[in-house]
Parts: C-alpha cells; structure tokens; sequence
C-alpha cells in the first residue's frame, strides 16, 4: 500500500530528498532507527556547549574559559545521555572524544567573537505553512545586527562541503531564510553556516528573490515526495556521499533490497537497547 507522507519537511530533509529520494524514504517515511555515531554524539555536545555559552554568560563574558566550562558541565550531563551509553567507548577513545570536542569549541573562537554578536534566540524552532506542506526548522542562533537586522547562525561539527557539494548546503541556508520571511515577517541579511573543524565560515546573503525562487522549489520537493509516496517510487541517486550512509547494504545500487531495511534496523536497535 502507499507510504503516508510525512508531517512535515526541514531543511536537511528537504536536501536528502534531493540527493536520495531512498535515503529520505529510509529516514523521513520509514523513520528507521539511526544508531548513534561518535560524530552524532560529538555534535550534540558541542552545539550544548555553545548554546549554554550564550544562555548563561552575558555580552562581555563569553570568553574561551566559560566556553571550555560549560563543555565540561555539558560532558558531565553526557555520561547519563542513552546515546552516548549506546558508544561504549573505551577510556582512551573517550578521551580522544573529549578532546576533540574541545578543539571544536576553541575553533569557533577563530571564527567570531561572541561579544560582538547580540543573539535574540538559541535553538529557536520556525514552522510556517506553504499550501499543503509544513515547513519546520530548528535555528541554531538568531543575531540581531546594530542596524536591527537578522542573522542566522547556524553551527556544523563535520568537515565543510567541497566545492562540488557547497551549494547542496546552501539549500538549507535559503530554507532558514524562507522560514524567518514567513514566520517573523523579516528576511535575515545574512546566514552563516560555521564549520568548526577547519573552522571556516560559508556565508550567504539571500535576496528577495532567492528566497521566493526556494519558496517555489520547497513545494515542488514536496509535490514530489507526495507522488513518491503514492507510486513507492523512491529511487537512489548515487554519489561520493554513498561511502557514508548506513543504509548501502539496502541499497539497490549495491545489490541491496529496501525491503530488508526495516527489520534489520529495528533489530539492530533492539540489540541496542538490550
């Protein structure tokens, strides 16, 4: 029988589909589980880090220190965390873990200095109705400028795009601009997407007509999930991206069947929760 659509779309989804119309199958439609990663893990921890740095630590005194603390308070409420249990990680390999997350933290020093950014929102969700899809949206930090503008921070823990796969990730830059024009009634000036590892920054200033041109291409995504949905046509596309997705035994691109997917995965979570 068919395959119900989703509730709604974000920004990643909307570019997994893009990329592979199976992996969103996989992800948004099936909702198989997605066993934690120390990658995963390690983003989550830092992105703690970061926000708490902002919540707790007013403009003047957020300083590298209050940051490495509160990643030290962040790393101790991890060690409950069922994700980071689900690792089991030796000592030494959580060490390295630690310490590269630190890297992390000191690396977005390189990149601002957030006394000089007045955020108005962490972890802010955005959800907005176009026609029949449900846009939804998780920003990272929204900034007011001192002109009174918006800005769009948003943080990433993994290496920044190549050349070739950059504009792929500024699909998800427009879609948080599309958001803030349709919930807040303002369009952002900039969004900066702050790759910590390198760190490097990849920065966009949408237009007006950048983001009405995304408005357009989110519903088509979605015209085309719901047509998938109705024929159980998700094809892959394959790509240098299919060396990382867990799902490439399943695939049919590598001699995998779809249809084994979710009851491996759901034992492969069962195992893990045991």
């Amino acid at each position: 029988m068919p395959f119900e659509p989703p509730r709604s779309l974000s920004p990643s989804k909307v570019t997994t589909f893009r990329q592979c119309a199976l992996a969103f199958r996989f992800t948004a439609i099936e909702r198989l589980p997605e066993p934690p990663t120390v990658w995963t893990v390690r983003g989550t921890l830092v992105h703690s880090a970061l926000e708490r740095l902002f919540w707790r630590h007013p403009q003047g005194e957020r300083s590298q220190a209050a940051a490495l603390s509160e990643l030290a308070s962040a790393w101790g409420d991890l060690q409950a965390d069922p994700e980071w249990i689900g690792l089991a990680l030796s000592p030494g390999d959580a060490d390295s873990f630690r310490s590269e997350a630190e890297d992390l933290v000191k690396n977005y020093f390189r990149l601002e200095d957030p006394n000089d950014v007045t955020p108005i929102g962490i972890e802010v969700t955005l959800e907005a109705r176009l026609g029949d899809l449900r846009l939804r949206g998780i920003i990272d930090r929204l900034d007011l400028t001192p002109e009174g503008e918006l800005v769009v921070v948003d943080y990433k823990t993994g290496r920044a795009p190549s050349v070739a796969f950059e504009q792929a990730k500024l699909v998800g830059v427009h879609i948080y601009a599309l958001l803030c024009s349709e919930v807040l009634g303002r369009r952002p000036v900039e969004v900066r997407l702050l790759h910590l590892k390198e760190p490097t920054a990849i920065i966009a200033q949408p237009s007006e007509q950048a983001i009405s041109g995304q408005r357009q291409k989110a519903l088509a995504v979605w015209s085309a999930v719901e047509r998938a949905c109705v024929s159980e046509d998700f094809r892959p596309q394959t790509s240098p991206l299919c060396k990382f997705c867990r799902f490439q035994e399943f695939c049919p691109a590598f001699g995998g069947n779809p249809a084994d997917a979710a009851p491996s995965m759901a034992a492969l979570a069962g195992q893990g929760a045991a």
